[in-house]
């Protein structure tokens, strides 16, 4: 008796004819975004043997860093050798497959999700979404130019490079006083720059007690210097840094929180539980988009991203198995 021929599952088509919609045509989990979430989720997955595809479309919130930090093993790296170091390892697990494609649609279908790409519908059963925010500098000229490497919004990642030089802290937000604070053990002067704005009582109290230079003069620019930069005001002198720390605004980085209407915090983040739960079952979520009710805003590094993508995936494995044993019924 002749064995029929049968198209792999891997190979199948998710839409169009010969379609089908049964589990083996379809990927475990899909994950939206390739930074360190997207792919530690991959390896975490791929290690069990699910069935895993990354959908990367380019673009990330640290391009602008010359140099990632604060990782073990991996404090000094480039971003884009840390992301390629990472694909590498995902090449080696047979069930997992990485695109350079961008997701363009994330929709509920059945019991699963398709995610819609340029080259057509991707069936999945889960979804992690790992697409990061984008952030935006306030409006002064050449502080683009200088946001990664000598401007930076995060002691821990870059604070270090500033040691022995000047530091300016920018604006008069309600953490002015404690970027400062723990810039202070570092840099060899702290002059915070208002731009304008007014500090409060507490904050006056706390920069005063560090030693702290405050300049209140509008800030009309920022230019590169040998010392780092060169920050020219409204009035008054200029004043030469070796690194500035700056609050930057955040907004998600894709559409598909929104139009899954997932639940969202006061940050603009996704809502998710300890594993990387969202509000709407078999939609999970993992790094700088998401963080917990109980926190104020993400904490952005590479390496609680990478973390926040590991508990997203052992918790897309544990919701599997419950799947498979008829024990969860999706919502």
């Amino acid at each position: 008796m002749s064995t029929p021929t049968t198209t792999p599952a891997s190979t199948r088509p998710t839409t169009g004819p010969g379609a089908t919609t049964d589990h083996p045509a379809r990927h475990d989990v899909v994950v939206v975004g390739g930074g360190p979430a997207g792919l530690q989720a991959a390896l975490t997955l791929g290690r069990m043997h699910r069935r895993v595809l990354v959908l990367d479309a380019g673009g990330y919130r640290n391009d602008p860093a010359d140099l990632m930090h604060n990782f073990l093993t991996h404090d000094g790296r480039p971003p884009a050798e840390f992301r390629a170091l990472g694909r590498a390892e995902l090449a080696t697990y047979d069930t997992v497959e990485v695109r350079d494609l961008a997701a363009t649609s994330v929709v509920p279908d059945g019991d699963g999700f398709l995610v819609g790409t340029d080259a057509g519908n991707v069936a999945t059963r889960l979804v992690v979404l790992a697409t990061g925010v984008r952030d935006t500098l306030p409006d002064k000229p050449g502080l683009e130019e200088l946001f990664g490497t000598v401007a930076a919004h995060c002691p821990f990642c870059h604070g270090h490079e500033y040691a022995g030089r000047p530091v300016a802290v920018l604006g008069s937000h309600a953490h002015v006083g404690r970027v400062a604070a723990m810039l202070a053990p570092i840099a060899s002067e702290l002059v915070v720059l208002t731009d304008g704005g007014d500090l409060d009582a507490e904050n006056a109290a706390q920069l005063a007690g560090l030693g702290a230079a405050v300049r209140t003069e509008p800030v009309s620019g920022f230019c590169r210097s040998s010392l780092g930069a060169r920050v020219s005001f409204g009035s008054g002198s200029d004043v030469e840094v070796g690194g500035v720390l700056v609050a930057t605004a955040f907004e998600q980085s894709a559409p598909f929180a929104a139009d899954l209407g997932l639940t969202l915090l006061g940050s603009g983040c996704v809502e998710v539980d300890e594993m990387g739960r969202t509000s709407l079952p078999g939609v999970f979520a993992a790094g700088d988009l998401a963080h917990l009710a109980t926190l104020p805003m993400p904490m952005s590094s590479v390496l609680g991203s990478a973390a926040a993508g590991q508990l997203a995936a052992v918790a897309c494995v544990g919701e599997l198995i419950a799947r498979d044993a008829g024990v969860l019924v999706p919502a």
